[in-house]
C-alpha cells in the first residue's frame, strides 16, 4: 500500500482500538483502583434497596443532603431524594435557571433475580422448600445448583420492618435450587433449552431438620418457621407483605490472569449506577443542573411507583423549581424539553463462543470503551427511542474531549436480538436522549462480565456530560 493510501485510510477509517493499549502506569493504576471500589460497592449492593441505601451513604459523605432538609436551593447545592427506598434522584444545582434544561444520566438498579411468592413455605418429603417467581428475563437453567443468598424485607401488620440478609457473611448458611442429575434427566434433556428448567421448578431448598414433636405433621416446615420466628419475630402470614429476593451468594472478583475484567452478579445495570453516581460526586457549580437517576423496575417494563414512568421524578424536579423560586405553569415541561439525557444502560459484548448472534461491524467489544446506541428496540426498532443525529454528535464531542473511547453499536443481529431501555421514558418527557453504557458479556446471567477499562471509561464520560 502506498504512503498516500495509508494516510487516506488513517484519515477516513473508523478505528475501534483496544483501550488497554498505550496506557501509562498512572492510568492503569487509576483504572484498577476504580474497579476495586466498584467491586466493593457491587458486593454490598445486590438489590435495588441496598443500592439506594449504600448510595445515600456515599452521597452524604460527599456533601449531599436530602432535599427535604433544604427550604431553598441555589447554585452549587447538592441534594437527593429517595423514592420509597428503591429509586434515587440526585442533583447538583447549576448556575442557569432550570428551564434552560438539565443534564441527566439515568441508570437502573434492579437486576434479574429469583423472588419469593407470597405463600412460599412448604414441605415435600421432609425437606423445607420456598416457592419462587423469577424476576426479569433469565435463562432459568442458569439459576440452579449455584449458591444463593436471601435478601429483602418483611413488614408486619403493625408496620415493623424487618431487614433480612442471609448468605453473604462467611458464617452464614446459603441456599440453592437443586437441579436433576444427568443420570435421570433423559426426559428433561429432550425439552427445548428455554424449558429445560421451568418456572415452577425453581424452588429453593431451605432446610431438612424436623421439629422435635412427632405428633404433628410438616415438622420440617415448622422448624424453619420457628427459626425465622425466633430470629425475626415473624409468622408465615407475614410473607404476604414481604419483598424477599434470592441472588447469587458469590462475590464479584477480578477475572483473567491479567486482572483486566470483572465477573459478578448484577452488573446489568449496577455498573452504570456506580459510574453515574461517582461521576456526579465530582461536579461542582455546573452551568446546567446535573441530575443522576437510579431507578427501579427496568427489567419488568419501567412501571410501578418506583419505575421510570412514575410521576415521582416530576415531583423531584418540581420541588427543585419551587425551592429555586422558578415555579411557573409551564416551567416543568420547558425544563424537560430543553434537557438532554444519557440512558446509562449496558449492552451486549461480543462473545467469541457464539459469533452467529452478532453482526461484527455493529456490536460492542470488551475493552474498547463505552457503548453509543442511537436506537434500541427489537426487529424494526419497535419499542425504541432513536436519538437525533445532532445529539449523538454532541455526545461524541463530549467523550472525545476527555479521551473517553466509545463504540457505536446495537444489541445483536437484526431480527435476532434487541431490547429496550428507559431511554423512551425520558424521551416521552421531551428530552433528547441516547443510550450509552458498559458492554457486558453473559448479560442477565448470575455471573456477568465487564472490562475494567470500559467501567472507568463510563465514569469519565458521564462526568464530562454532567459538566457540559
Amino acid at each position: 500500500m502506498s504512503n498516500e493510501g495509508k494516510a487516506l485510510k488513517e484519515k477516513l477509517f473508523h478505528k475501534n482500538k483496544n483501550g488497554w493499549e498505550k496506557l501509562s502506569n498512572e492510568q492503569l493504576e487509576e483504572i484498577f483502583k476504580f474497579a476495586d471500589e466498584y467491586m466493593y460497592y457491587l458486593n454490598s449492593s445486590k438489590t435495588e434497596k441496598e443500592i439506594v441505601q449504600n448510595s445515600k451513604e456515599i452521597l452524604r459523605k460527599n456533601g449531599f443532603v436530602d432535599i427535604e432538609e433544604k427550604e431553598e436551593l441555589k447554585a452549587g447545592d447538592r441534594v437527593f431524594y429517595s423514592n420509597h427506598g428503591r429509586s434515587l434522584y440526585v442533583a447538583v444545582i447549576g448556575e442557569e435557571v432550570l428551564c434552560k434544561g438539565l443534564r441527566v444520566v439515568a441508570a437502573h438498579c434492579d437486576s434479574p433475580r429469583i423472588d419469593l411468592k407470597q405463600n412460599p413455605v412448604y414441605e415435600d418429603t421432609e425437606l423445607a422448600m420456598f416457592k419462587t417467581h423469577y424476576y426479569g428475563g433469565i435463562k432459568k437453567y442458569q439459576w440452579t445448583n449455584i449458591p444463593l443468598s436471601m435478601h429483602g424485607i418483611i413488614v408486619k401488620e403493625d408496620g415493623e420492618k424487618i431487614e433480612i440478609s442471609i448468605g453473604e457473611k462467611e458464617e452464614d448458611p446459603i441456599f440453592t435450587i437443586s437441579d436433576l442429575l444427568p443420570h435421570l434427566a433423559g426426559e428433561q434433556m429432550e425439552r427445548k433449552l428455554k424449558d429445560g428448567v421451568q418456572g415452577e421448578e425453581l424452588n429453593v431448598l431451605a432446610g431438612s431438620i424436623p421439629y422435635e414433636d412427632d405428633t404433628i405433621s410438616e415438622r420440617v416446615k415448622l422448624n424453619i418457621l420457628n427459626l425465622l420466628n425466633q430470629k425475626y419475630g415473624i409468622t408465615e402470614a407475614d410473607f404476604a407483605s414481604s419483598e424477599i429476593e434470592f441472588v447469587p451468594a458469590f462475590k464479584a472478583k477480578s477475572l483473567g490472569l491479567d486482572y483486566s475484567m470483572i465477573g459478578g452478579y448484577g452488573q446489568d445495570d449496577k455498573v452504570c449506577c456506580y459510574t453515574a453516581l461517582r461521576g456526579i460526586l465530582n461536579i461542582q457549580n455546573p452551568k446546567k443542573t446535573a441530575v443522576c437517576v437510579l431507578t427501579d423496575k427496568e427489567e419488568v417494563g419501567f412501571n410501578g411507583v418506583t419505575g421510570m414512568y412514575t410521576m415521582n421524578f416530576e415531583d423531584f424536579v418540581l420541588e427543585i423549581l419551587d425551592k429555586k423560586g422558578e415555579s411557573a405553569p409551564s416551567s416543568l415541561q420547558r425544563t424537560f424539553s430543553n434537557s438532554k439525557a444519557i440512558s446509562a444502560d449496558v449492552d451486549a459484548a461480543y462473545n467469541p463462543n457464539y459469533p452467529s448472534a452478532f453482526e461484527k461491524n455493529n456490536t460492542a467489544y470488551l475493552g474498547k470503551g463505552v457503548t453509543l446506541v442511537k436506537y434500541s428496540g427489537v426487529r424494526g426498532k419497535s419499542g425504541s427511542s432513536e436519538a437525533p443525529a445532532e445529539f449523538v454528535a454532541e455526545i461524541r464531542k463530549i467523550y472525545d474531549s476527555v479521551g473517553t473511547k466509545y463504540q457505536p453499536c446495537e444489541l445483536g443481529k437484526v431480527d435476532k436480538g434487541g431490547g429496550g431501555t428507559i431511554a423512551l421514558t425520558l424521551a416521552n418527557r421531551g428530552m433528547e436522549v441516547v443510550d450509552s453504557g458498559v458492554p457486558v458479556m453473559g448479560m442477565h446471567s448470575p455471573f456477568e462480565i465487564t472490562s475494567k477499562y470500559d467501567v472507568y471509561s463510563a465514569y469519565k464520560g458521564y462526568e464530562a456530560f454532567y459538566q457540559s
